[in-house]
């Protein structure tokens, strides 16, 4: 494997993973009940 094609496969993986974080946190926020209280624990460690 050549150093070049070994970094688009390092550069297409980072994009994947971040597209798959926002995908997860859009379907997140599809649920606000999760997201209260998630918020809810959060703000308990205050």
């Amino acid at each position: 494997m050549t150093l070049q094609t070994r970094h688009r496969i390092l550069h297409a993986g980072a994009w994947l993973a971040a597209a798959a974080a926002l995908g997860g946190v859009f379907a997140l926020y599809t649920r606000p009940d999760f997201l209260v209280q998630m918020v809810d624990q959060i703000w308990a460690c205050f």
